[in-house]
């Protein structure tokens, strides 16, 4: 009969750690402004690099047509 008391335990232990664990934060779409691409600007210094280093945010010639379409669902 001990058993009956370990389940009934058990139960109300799960039934409170799922009311009374944390809620995620709701997540927000990515936006195209949200990442760090490279960027095409006439007059903007290109930086020398010797060595390893990562540059931020390179000048370049062409990046693509990138554009953003709204999921329908």
């Amino acid at each position: 009969m001990e058993w009956i008391a370990y389940i009934i335990i058990f139960v109300v232990a799960l039934v409170l750690a799922v009311a009374l664990a944390p809620k995620p934060p709701a997540a927000k779409a990515a936006m195209l402004d949200d990442f760090d691409i490279p960027t095409a600007e006439p007059g903007r210094p290109i930086p020398v690099v010797f060595g390893t280093y990562a540059v931020k945010s390179p000048n370049v010639v062409w990046y693509g047509g990138l554009k953003s379409i709204p999921i329908k669902g």
